[in-house]
């Protein structure tokens, strides 16, 4: 481990000093107010909500919770636990009651940092009415102590207080898509290296502008958004809600910005829906128009300066891809998991291979295993999993290499491609084995599926479940549009079949009514699909679809 790298907070203590009066994060307080924070503010503020914690006189070490969407206090606070000798622990603003409840008691949580939150009904029966809190300015209606009043009674923490860098600094809860979250540890080297690793990988220094909308709790936004900012020095915006959030990015005019699959295919769906893909490949081959049409599609979406934009959490369809590069965006996938802090894999600027993740990042060590899993290794990778020797043990080929779970092959130029999950992958009643991934990936390159999952083991041939977009499913009442998009299917079916071996061809797609979603247990807080939920939900009719023998399914 290179205790040479600075540590968060040293990194911390320094942009206090060096970029005091800069402003360092806008947070939206609602309507058309927003509040500012210098680095001095941010980092006064945390120095005093520290000298709170350090009163309680918890024991050294102690785990304090955050639940909140993103907001400027969040990252306060995980500042503020460092800064007391404390172990933070983020919660999903998502999660049901019982996980809050199971997550809280795992830890051992002291106290809770309650924020933002959408549907804090739900979740506040899993919190201890024992247990401490804290309310943040943008909490749901509370009687807890809030943080502006805390910070007006403390004086601030003096002096720069260090923790050594192989210390314990926080514990993310996995959104694992089967049984209960792991407790991934990680420690202030793993931070460092994975923070340093990423904003020198990527090129990234102090004039950037982000904005923070994806889950603080997971560790792809607190890589490369809290981490990251903090080891470069740059501005942070976060978003107020869904409804604004056009608003909230051509406020942030970003200029790095990184999303997830689902919502970079909702802000291609949303132009397509203005303009037809035919009219705008059209427009975009006339010379004269070329650059002025990609311009204004980028602006309308707020992306137009950005210089770069990443995907990562799933892969995204090479359609998907295609259509972003030529409007001038080249989509850089990366790759990582809780338990490497998100620093594994990233494709790099003009290095890009469609379907690949990308080539390791710095001091990443990867191979690929007899099985054909990857298997990947650097200083950012986690200490183990809390309370659960058994399962991190499990977790680690003897030579210390982290077992990911996914199935992958290496290229010429070490860029790496992911070929599904070794847990996902099934067996038909032939004995023919399939990743369902690669097949998922060609569907979801039709304009009105949001989201796919390819299933059928102990079947003859595997089928697909498909859910419209949200913007497809108030005109499936038009016969006439429904017609249209079964024969659509139709075509989509028979395409997908020309492109896969023989054993993997579907045999037909249902079209499900419900919506899934992660309120519904059917999505993780990442918006990855919980296979065994979905495939639950429908088992009971897979058999008769199959007697039906027609391609496309209304279910």
């Amino acid at each position: 481990m290179d205790n040479k790298l600075r540590q968060p907070l040293e990194m911390l203590y320094h942009w206090e000093s060096a970029k005091a009066e800069q402003i360092y994060m806008t947070q939206p307080m609602g309507g058309d107010k927003v509040a500012e924070y210098t680095w001095r503010r941010a980092v006064g503020e945390a120095r005093r909500m520290a000298s709170y914690l350090k009163s309680l006189d918890l024991p050294a070490g102690s785990r304090i919770g955050i639940i909140s969407k993103n907001c400027a206090q969040w990252i306060m606070s995980d500042w503020a636990i460092w800064m007391a000798g404390h172990v933070s622990v983020p919660l999903y603003p998502t999660l049901n009651a019982d996980t809050v409840s199971y997550i809280l008691e795992h830890s051992g949580c002291e106290l809770l940092f309650v924020g933002k939150l959408d549907d804090w009904d739900m979740m506040k029966p899993g919190v201890p009415d024992s247990l401490r809190c804290v309310s943040y300015p943008l909490s749901p209606p509370n009687d807890y102590e809030t943080w502006d009043d805390i910070i007006a009674r403390y004086p601030p923490l003096e002096g720069n207080p260090p923790r050594d860098p192989e210390e314990l600094a926080t514990i993310v809860y996995t959104s694992g898509s089967t049984g209960r979250p792991k407790g991934v540890m990680l420690s202030f080297a793993n931070m460092a290296f994975a923070a340093d690793g990423g904003i020198r990988g990527l090129n990234v220094g102090p004039g950037e502008r982000m904005l923070s909308y994806l889950p603080l709790s997971h560790v792809f936004e607190r890589t490369f958004v809290e981490l990251g900012s903090l080891y470069a020095g740059f501005q942070l915006f976060f978003a107020e809600s869904l409804d604004t959030f056009v608003q909230d990015l051509q406020r942030a005019r970003p200029t790095l910005f990184l999303s997830v699959p689902r919502l970079w295919v909702k802000f291609q769906h949303g132009v397509l829906q203005k303009v037809p893909k035919e009219k705008l490949d059209r427009l975009l081959k006339i010379p004269v128009l070329n650059k002025l049409i990609k311009k204004k599609v980028l602006k309308g979406l707020g992306l137009d300066k950005v210089k770069l934009a990443g995907s990562g959490s799933a892969p995204l369809s090479s359609d998907v891809l295609a259509w972003y590069r030529n409007l001038g965006l080249e989509l850089l996938e990366g790759y990582g998991m809780s338990e490497n802090f998100a620093y594994s894999h990233m494709n790099k600027p003009g290095r890009t291979r469609i379907g690949y993740v990308g080539e390791a990042l710095p001091g990443v060590a990867v191979k690929i295993s007899e099985q054909g899993e990857v298997l990947v290794k650097s200083p950012a990778t986690m200490m183990g999993y809390y309370k659960d020797e058994e399962k991190t043990r499990e977790t680690f080929t003897e030579d210390g290499f982290l077992k990911t779970g996914d199935k992958g092959e290496l290229d010429e130029m070490g860029r790496l491609k992911l070929t599904g999950r070794i847990k996902e992958i099934f067996k038909t009643s032939k004995g023919k084995y399939i990743a369902p991934a690669p097949i998922e990936n060609r569907l979801m390159s039709h304009g009105a599926i949001e989201m796919v999952c390819v299933s059928g083991a102990n079947q003859t041939q595997p089928h697909a479940l498909v859910m419209l977009g949200e913007e497809v499913r108030p005109k499936m009442a038009d016969e006439a549009f429904r017609k249209s998009l079964e024969a659509s299917f139709k075509d989509l079916i028979s395409e997908v079949n020309k492109a896969v071996d023989p054993h993997e061809q579907l045999a037909f797609i249902t079209v499900v009514s419900d919506e899934w979603s992660i309120e519904n247990s059917f999505l993780t807080p990442t918006l990855k699909l919980k296979r065994n939920v979905v495939e639950d939900a429908y088992q009971s009719k897979v058999d008769e679809w199959y007697a039906r023998r027609q391609p496309v399914i209304w279910q």
